[in-house]
């Protein structure tokens, strides 16, 4: 088979030979990924390093690398929203299986462990703030993986299909997608002791999420419509906006992604705890514990 050969208009190599955006070294790369949003929050999870090696800073992307329990690890920003999650997650596996002198697509491909800690809102009232919610399925409404081949044999078409209908979906607004996490990764990470939700990925925090600030909503009934969503016995748990794309883009890769969320706010009781770090602080030593 004729290998591929990746043009430099496709993947932007810059001067010192690091990845465009996340400005990162192939030699830098650690088989198990921490990925948080805050730029800040990777201070916070690399002070659980046993050393750091290296820290690279580039617009919301803040990387630092080291060893934990003697095993190398990074921890990497990926700012807010659906489209930074494209970018991080295509510019990991060019750093892992892409030979950067030669263009070339790797024969063996590596494969990545990327776990994202995150912050959610639940949105049924029996979640309380502090839960930790792994997306052990993730419901996009960003449409990311609606333009990479393939999506359709990592999803559940059924459930996409039964969502949609149920819960009006408007036709202006990308399709949906429903992919899973890895499902050695959530046992591992899981434990017993976290719950296993279906977790929405929004394409933005306000409208995107059902919040009415000055603009009214197309659609004020979603969220009601999407807390008494039931399929398989199983109802929509929580909102964020990465877990479906990091998720699809991770299977569709070969790579072992997926999303655990402390909750921050519950969206059907009113209620949110501004001052949630102590949450995030426990939940990243157990990621750390059990990665």
């Amino acid at each position: 088979m004729e290998k591929k050969i990746i043009p430099a208009s496709e993947l932007i190599i810059n001067p010192d030979g690091t990845v465009f955006h996340l400005h990162l070294h192939p030699s830098q790369l650690t088989d198990r990924v921490i990925l948080v949003g805050d730029p800040g929050r990777v201070d916070m999870v690399a002070s659980f390093f046993d050393t750091v090696t290296f820290e690279v800073s580039s617009r919301e992307f803040h990387t630092i690398g080291g060893t934990y329990h003697g095993k190398p690890i990074m921890c990497l920003s990926h700012g807010i929203g659906p489209d930074n999650i494209d970018i991080v997650i295509n510019e990991l596996d060019a750093l892992a299986n892409v030979d950067f002198t030669t263009r070339e697509v790797r024969e063996q491909l590596r494969r990545l462990t990327l776990v994202r800690i995150g912050t959610s809102g639940a949105l049924q009232p029996e979640l309380t703030i502090g839960t930790p919610v792994i997306a052990e399925k993730a419901i996009g409404f960003d449409g990311v993986l609606n333009y990479y081949e393939g999506r359709n044999s990592i999803a559940d078409l059924k459930f996409e299909e039964a969502f949609c209908r149920e819960v009006g979906w408007n036709p202006l607004w990308a399709k949906p997608y429903v992919v899973d996490a890895d499902e050695e990764l959530v046992r591992r990470i899981g434990g017993d002791d976290m719950v296993r939700g279906v977790t929405i990925s929004a394409v933005g925090f306000y409208g995107p999420q059902g919040r009415e600030l000055r603009l009214p909503l197309a659609n004020p009934e979603l969220n009601r419509r999407i807390e008494q969503f039931r399929y398989d016995g199983r109802c929509i748990t929580n909102y964020e906006m990465e877990s479906a794309p990091l998720q699809g883009l991770g299977r569709l890769m070969g790579h072992r992604a997926m999303t655990v969320c402390s909750i921050i706010a519950n969206r059907m009781n009113s209620e949110a705890n501004p001052n949630y770090k102590n949450a995030i602080h426990d939940l990243v030593a157990t990621v750390l514990d059990r990665i």
